[in-house]
């Protein structure tokens, strides 16, 4: 298994790739602090968050199960948010 090290590196650099991705489109198309890019930007944040305080957790039974849940959570969220910046995109 991929060290917690790994973990928390891929957690800040899919969420932060997201984030730049909906700066990139405010860019392009003129829409500088529009209210979904910052929608999308807060719950890139709050998914963050949450899945560094799941793995700071101390009161895990079985590790491997819960850091493999958490890079399953964290390839949903991540999913999620670009179907929504797709869909800016696209609109």
């Amino acid at each position: 298994m991929a060290s917690v090290k790994n973990l928390k590196k891929d957690i800040n650099y899919v969420l932060g790739d997201i984030i730049d991705a909906v700066y990139q489109w405010e860019a392009e198309t003129g829409n500088i602090n529009s209210k979904e890019g910052s929608e999308l930007i807060d719950k890139a944040i709050a998914t963050f968050d949450n899945l560094l305080e799941k793995v700071h957790q101390k009161d895990v039974e079985n590790k491997k199960v819960h850091y493999k849940e958490i890079r399953n959570q964290l390839e949903r969220e991540a999913t999620d948010l670009i179907s929504s910046l797709n869909d800016l995109a696209t609109s």
